[in-house]
């Protein structure tokens, strides 16, 4: 017999999407809004563009201004849905960024911070919300990795380490988790433009242009993976064959991503112009 899907479930259904105020998380919230019984949980740091985000979505939705690194913000998450809920049938496990640098440059602390937020928080808030969620089964874990989590490319190799880190533990979790009725989904997008991943030097190239996707697209992956227990997507489809290949021909494709021609791939990244304009304030700030 096949799987439950949470389209067939109860007539009230909870989801909670982190990483919710921009990009893709924003995307997600909107898409499912257009389910039936729906109320939302959104998390992320921006407390005002979530409050924005709630007021315009025609469905229950509750906000949680929350750092996701934060020590106390498994804990937190859990108090704001036992508060409210009473059950949690999808959990989107969106939140991420990357900072791009090689690691001669960037070193063990890029890495760290990068797989704490990436990977640690996701495993920290999934440990707060697993108990919930298979109480409320058939219920979803949906983990977005990316197209990163299976080609790692020149400097973005603390990324792809968060992200190839979040795939082998979602391949075990699903096995683990089956049995209680919580199926865990894994979404892999490539190129999404966003704030977080504009992909403004791909986008500004007609040569480039047709390899960035949209957040609606990536929404409706999330959807198939959790609502319809899809195992996995690739965002767009076609960046699974680039995977394929990997496998198949390693060597080959390391030599391609180490040409030069590959280095248009690495763009740069919301977090890389947050961390430049904090330097130019800390700049400004020093000369006063």
């Amino acid at each position: 017999m096949p799987e439950p899907t949470l389209e067939g479930g109860p007539d009230r259904r909870i989801a909670l999407v982190t990483g919710a105020s921009s990009g893709i998380g924003e995307a997600t919230a909107r898409r499912l809004a257009r389910e039936p019984g729906i109320e939302l949980v959104l998390v992320a740091r921006r407390e005002e563009r979530l409050s924005s985000l709630a007021e315009s979505l025609a469905v229950p939705a509750t906000c949680l201004a929350l750092d996701l690194t934060d020590a106390d913000a498994p804990e937190r998450a859990l108090e704001h849905l036992s508060a409210r809920h009473d059950r949690l049938d999808l959990l989107v496990n969106n939140a991420g960024a990357s900072w791009r640098a090689s690691f001669a440059d960037g070193g063990y602390e890029n890495v760290r911070r990068t797989m704490e937020l990436n990977f640690d928080s996701v495993v920290r808030l999934t440990e707060a919300l697993l108990p919930l969620l298979r109480a409320s089964a058939p219920s979803a874990i949906v983990n977005v990795s990316s197209t990163a989590g299976r080609v790692a490319r020149a400097g973005a190799g603390a990324y792809s380490a968060s992200k190839f880190a979040l795939a082998g533990w979602s391949d075990a979790l699903y096995a683990e988790e089956r049995a209680h009725g919580v199926h865990v989904g894994l979404v892999l997008p490539g190129f999404v433009a966003t704030e977080g991943f504009p992909a403004a030097e791909l986008r500004e190239r007609a040569l480039t242009r047709w390899v960035v996707s949209t957040p609606e697209r990536a929404a409706e992956a999330i959807l198939d993976a959790g609502l319809r227990r899809t195992p996995e997507r690739y965002v767009p489809r076609p960046y699974g064959l680039i995977a394929a290949l990997r496998a198949i021909a390693p060597g080959l494709v390391r030599r391609v991503l180490a040409g030069g021609a590959a280095e248009v791939m690495t763009t740069s990244t919301g977090a890389d112009a947050a961390d430049l304009r904090e330097a130019g304030k800390q700049s400004n700030g020093e000369r006063a």
